[in-house]
């Protein structure tokens, strides 16, 4: 391809994604295709010559977007939703324009600086403690999601835990780690991946509001301690995926702090609320961790993959991960005056995914996203007010920010089925969980482009599935 013909398609791709950004709202949000059917539809050896890239255009429209789950409508209202805009859009193709490999400082000094800058900038938007700052000893760097912040965590949790001899001896089986049994699954596979083992691990009972009780986890590092274990490393969530649970975060650094227990705080949704004033109680004890980890790609329009993860102390993450073979060398590195990311995290290769957070930072501004955030927040105060107003339906769950969490008072077959109706009509997408073992509709209201039309279509569609399904008053 010649830099002309790349003019001459970038335009109509651009057009391309601008019109299917303008138009989401028209597909219908769930696939349809069966499993296979993509693939079918495409040769099963590549082509031998090359082909013009009219065709690539052209199947896209045709075979690719039947397969295509649109995470960008209006009606997208499943799991925490995997936001974008166009400003993060244009970064991503200076991202790939550019193709920086930003594992050291000499690679890009740009990249690296403006990594440090930008996650400055969202420390003190969202008023995290002073130590998460590159100004004093901790710091932040960009993983691509939340469960790789986490694996970075429990192995700096481990290294200090052992004195930095896991990575030079392995581990003798006596450190334990510790998560409310709704914390996110990434927390368990993140203690297996750093060999920590899940016999090792501890699932902490949740109150009413399914948030981590302290004195059950107060017990169960006691009862570690007694039997000659060392309590390695405790996750608290800010959000959880199932019902938006708030861990209550002072009580549980307290505890770290006695047993000497690595913090870590995983606030992979619901970080991005702490852009609001009013809702910055969210972070309350949050001095007391040793990391924390939210990603700009759920709920602060910057596409995937970005998540922040900050330090208290930088020295632990980079003692547990660094590994400098010759070929990395260089007079920059040595002299002590810069960073190099690739000693924050597990892979080598580094994409400047800084360049994207601080296009959508710089296109929005601070209260430009913290309209967008107050109106998601309101807007699921109102679905609420409606569930409840609704006798057929009850709330499962508190909603302290944009996630609902209802059922049919029906029980779980009429759920399911009420699910499965919206999904079918193509108009709105909910996904399910499990509170107090039944099963539970979520409303996730995140994506930009989601306006009160939007939630209310939802709610028309659940009522008219009630109405289907036939049960209730």
């Amino acid at each position: 391809m010649t830099p002309e013909e790349f003019r001459r398609y970038g335009r109509e791709v651009v057009d391309w994604i601008a019109d299917y950004i303008e138009r989401a709202d028209e597909r219908p949000v769930l696939s349809r295709v069966a499993p296979g059917e993509v693939r079918s539809r495409l040769p099963a050896s590549p082509p031998q010559d090359a082909e013009p890239f009219e065709d690539v255009l052209r199947d896209l429209d045709d075979v690719i977007m039947p397969g295509i789950t649109h995470w960008q409508s209006p009606g997208f209202f499943a799991y925490f939703s995997s936001n974008s805009s166009l400003p993060s859009i244009l970064g991503e193709m200076l991202i790939a324009g550019l193709n920086v490999q930003g594992m050291l400082w000499q690679t890009s000094p740009a990249a690296t600086e403006l990594e440090t800058l930008v996650l400055d900038w969202l420390a003190e938007a969202l008023a995290l403690p002073q130590g998460f700052r590159s100004t004093a000893s901790g710091g932040g760097v960009i993983q691509d999601t939340a469960s790789t912040s986490t694996l970075c965590a429990v192995i700096a949790a481990r290294e200090r835990a052992t004195g930095g001899r896991g990575n030079e001896q392995g581990l003798d089986g006596r450190l334990t780690t510790y998560a409310s049994r709704e914390a996110h699954s990434s927390v368990e596979k993140a203690v297996r991946v750093a060999g920590i083992g899940s016999a090792n691990h501890r699932r902490v009972d949740v109150d009413e509001s399914f948030a981590m009780r302290p004195g059950h986890l107060a017990e169960l590092l006691a009862a570690d301690r007694a039997e000659g274990r060392r309590p390695a490393f405790v996750c608290a969530t800010v959000g959880t995926t199932s019902s938006s649970a708030l861990d209550p975060l002072r009580e549980i650094g307290e505890l770290c702090r006695e047993h000497g227990a690595w913090f870590h705080v995983d606030a992979a949704m619901a970080g991005t609320a702490a852009l609001c004033p009013e809702h910055r109680y969210i972070h309350d004890g949050l001095e007391l961790a040793d990391s924390y980890t939210f990603n700009p790609h759920k709920w602060m329009l910057t596409s995937l993959d970005c998540s922040a993860l900050y330090v208290a102390e930088r020295s632990a993450l980079v003692n547990a991960l660094s590994l400098t073979p010759e070929y990395l060398r260089n007079v920059a590195s040595e002299s002590g005056e810069v960073i190099d990311y690739r000693d924050w995290g597990i892979a080598l290769g580094r994409r400047f995914r800084a360049l994207k957070l601080w296009a959508v930072i710089r296109s929005y501004g601070v209260s430009g996203l913290q309209e967008v955030v107050r109106r998601h927040v309101a807007l699921a105060k109102e679905f609420a007010d409606w569930v409840e107003a609704d006798s057929r339906f009850e709330l499962a769950a508190p909603v302290p920010l944009s996630l609902v969490c209802f059922r049919h008072r029906g029980g779980d077959e009429a759920n399911q089925s009420i699910m499965d109706r919206v999904n079918a009509s193509g108009r709105a997408y909910i996904t399910h969980t499990r509170l107090n073992d039944r099963l539970t509709l979520r409303m996730s209201i995140m994506q930009e482009r989601t306006r009160r039309e939007h939630v209310q279509r939802a709610w028309e569609l659940l009522r008219e599935a009630a109405n289907e399904v036939g049960v209730g008053g």
